[in-house]
């Protein structure tokens, strides 16, 4: 629950800097980008796979960048749901999206470099029967057990 909440008011930071870079999109408040931004997620969460899955052929024609299209899409509905959001344009809501994903993508991002632990038994194998590999920058780390059932 705590990610999502995390999330939302990334999202929400993100949709309230993109009036502060293009002139074609105007949020009038800090309740008009929470509630956009939790349309937002709600559009992504249910619309988006059905969208997907809908224009699958088209999105690998396009080598994904239809992903793009169907971005721009969902954030002008969710922009056209809340009456202090303003989108002037298809053309505008494409730039405003994908601005919104890196923005959003940048603000979470210490929430994503959190330490992966992999846990091996004596014989130097993972619990998941595999070998694990460390990370060299040093996200990954390895605890092994030895004979003696200590771990270190």
């Amino acid at each position: 629950m705590r990610i999502l909440i995390l999330r939302w008011l990334a999202t929400t930071l993100a949709i309230l800097m993109i009036p502060m870079m293009i002139s074609g999109v105007r949020v009038d408040g800090v309740p008009a980008a929470l509630t956009t931004a939790a349309i937002l997620g709600a559009l992504n969460a249910l619309a988006r796979p059905i969208l997907i899955f809908l224009t699958l052929p088209l999105t690998i024609l396009s080598l994904g960048f239809f992903l793009l299209i169907i971005n721009a899409l969902l954030f002008y509905w969710a922009g056209s749901l809340v009456s202090g959001v303003h989108i002037s344009s298809f053309g505008t809501a494409i730039v405003a999206s994908f601005l919104v994903t890196v923005i959003s993508w940048i603000i979470q991002a210490p929430w994503r470099m959190t330490p992966r632990v992999v846990i091996r038994t004596g014989e130097g194998q993972s619990r998941a029967g595999r070998r694990p590999s460390a990370a060299p920058d040093g996200s990954t780390i390895e605890m092994a057990q030895d004979e003696d059932g200590k771990w270190h």
